[in-house]
């Protein structure tokens, strides 16, 4: 009985290896097909794409303002027809009536058609359509600058979870190892204290850091878990499947140690070009406030028909008499517009837009320097990663050394078991701390290439 309750306690310990081997039973998902999936399916690089479709047809539809009015019109009236001399401002809201005075009013009704054909058309206005076409394209430029940049953020950001993904596998396994080193260590303390040689308390300290060890097992598949769950989210592929490339160090370590080895010349950076963009556009706006204001040269044109029920005689005859046009006329002209008070609204718009011009061109310049500050310290950051990945083998040979030794003790009764776990302690934290060294290798080795942007010849080096 005993024996199977000892059997069932080893199946338990066992069962979140179980889950672990299970797990990463999936092969490993390359970073560069992981990337080409989230550009694809990124619900939020969906929607700025969507943004581009629509700056690119407002500027299309920009295009054609050019374009004249021409109005068709039609209109058959039926009323009276009085008038008086003197003018008026008709303010839209008072129907002309236009014919002869007589000398008192005439409550006959009369039938009265118009139709007209008219041409409006702004054929010169010193540049002003230019300049409403290269404020779109410009606008467009800015949509999709802010594309490519939330694109490389969200790069970014999925290489971070990457590789929080591979350090989390590690830890894993490191932990798991660390379980199995505490279930020795019990077993060895079951046999000592059965034996008499050990105190009794020994096996409960052995038993409450085994215990510690599989919570920290526990702790650390779900955040494994949560990050696989997150890049699914992002990249449509299910999270069982996304197991990280753990050979991705040996390459890696073998680029970065190639003496003057150099990737590709970084590209434009979208970051830059974001702000560049934005200072270019408000460049364009400032040029469109000046054209706005510029003198405009008009051609228009009319040809209409008119018929009326009252004769030539200036008689009322029959309504249907009103029907069909009796005169026709034509008018062509070409004006020139200006108006002399838009002087002030044209230079304080200016102005206004003249300091929007500068404000980003401050931020562009900030974004320089703050790039160029992270491309060295993403150097300085890299240099100290591998000079911590040299260093870190030797701090992992002396703790396994030194645990091996002090277990040995143990067992023979040499040293108390607090001994033996601060040596199993210090070994843990080796092995932990030597993963962390390959994380902050992998890390500041992409952040480089992140900052200068040049991520994907990394991953072309890689294939």
């Amino acid at each position: 009985m005993h024996f199977l309750k000892k059997i069932a306690g080893i199946i338990i310990l066992l069962i979140p290896f179980l889950r672990l081997s299970a797990q990463q039973n999936y092969p490993p998902l390359k970073l560069s097909d992981l990337l080409n999936r989230v550009s694809a399916q990124a619900p939020s690089l969906l929607a700025d794409s969507s943004a581009i479709s629509v700056r690119q047809a407002i500027a299309t539809d920009t295009k054609y303002n050019w374009l004249p009015a021409v109005k068709l019109n039609y209109q058959s009236d039926i009323g009276t027809n009085n008038n008086v001399p003197g003018a008026y401002f008709g303010f839209g809201i008072v129907p002309s009536n236009s014919g002869g005075i007589r000398p008192s009013n005439i409550s006959n009704a009369t039938l009265s058609n118009l139709g007209i054909a008219s041409l409006d058309w702004e054929i010169y206005n010193f540049g002003g359509y230019k300049a409403q076409n290269k404020v779109a394209g410009s606008d467009v430029k800015v949509t999709e600058n802010q594309y490519r940049l939330s694109k490389y953020q969200l790069q970014a950001s999925v290489i971070e979870d990457y590789l929080q993904l591979f350090q989390f596998q590690n830890l894993l396994h490191i932990q798991e190892d660390n379980i199995k080193r505490n279930q020795q260590i019990r077993n060895s303390v079951q046999s000592l204290a059965t034996s008499g040689i050990r105190a009794g308390v020994d096996t409960s300290i052995a038993e409450a850091e085994l215990s510690k060890s599989r919570l920290t097992l526990i702790e650390l598949t779900n955040k494994f878990k949560q990050t696989q769950l997150q890049l699914s989210a992002l990249s449509g592929i299910a999270y069982q499947n996304i197991v990280a490339d753990t050979t991705l160090m040996t390459p890696l370590h073998q680029i970065n140690s190639q003496p003057g080895a150099e990737l590709n010349s970084p590209l434009s950076h979208p970051l830059i070009s974001y702000y560049q963009s934005l200072y270019q556009n408000s460049k364009e706006k400032e040029n469109l406030v000046r054209k706005t204001y510029l003198p405009k040269i008009m051609l228009e044109g009319a040809f209409w028909g008119r018929g009326s029920s009252i004769s030539t005689a200036n008689q009322f005859d029959a309504l249907n008499q009103g029907w069909g046009f009796t005169r026709t006329n034509y008018l062509v002209g070409i004006g020139i517009s200006y108006n002399l008070t838009d002087l002030k609204r044209k230079q304080l718009k200016l102005n206004t837009q003249r300091y929007t011009s500068i404000y980003e061109d401050k931020r562009l310049q900030a974004q320089k320097v703050n790039l160029e500050t992270s491309v060295h310290q993403a150097d300085v950051e890299l240099q100290t990663a591998v000079d911590r990945l040299a260093e870190i083998p030797r701090q992992l040979s002396a703790a396994n050394a030194a645990y091996r030794q002090k277990y040995s003790l143990y067992k023979n009764g040499l040293i108390d078991l607090i001994e033996l776990n601060i040596a199993q302690n210090l070994l843990y934290r080796a092995e932990a701390d030597y993963a962390t060294a390959k994380y902050s290798f992998l890390h500041a080795v992409f952040e480089k290439a992140i900052t200068r942007n040049q991520v994907q010849s990394l991953l072309t080096a890689l294939k």
